[in-house]
């Protein structure tokens, strides 16, 4: 059972080396471009996010006070 079970994880490590080989990869500048994309959309989307609690937060403290 041991050796079968050795078997079946040699398998399965070499289909994710050959699924690794059908991998294409961006190159540099497209690979920055996304990077720095991903990075402005998460800064603008963290600040809308605090805009909101802001104002939800000053609206509760208006109707408790």
């Amino acid at each position: 059972m041991a050796d079968n079970n050795n078997e079946e994880k040699i398998k399965f490590f070499d289909g994710v080396k050959g699924e690794f080989h059908k991998i294409t990869w961006p190159d540099q500048k497209s690979l920055t471009r996304q990077t720095v994309a991903v990075a402005l959309i998460c800064l603008f989307t963290g600040a809308f996010i605090a805009v909101i609690d802001f104002a939800v937060q000053y609206g509760v403290d208006f109707l408790v006070k």
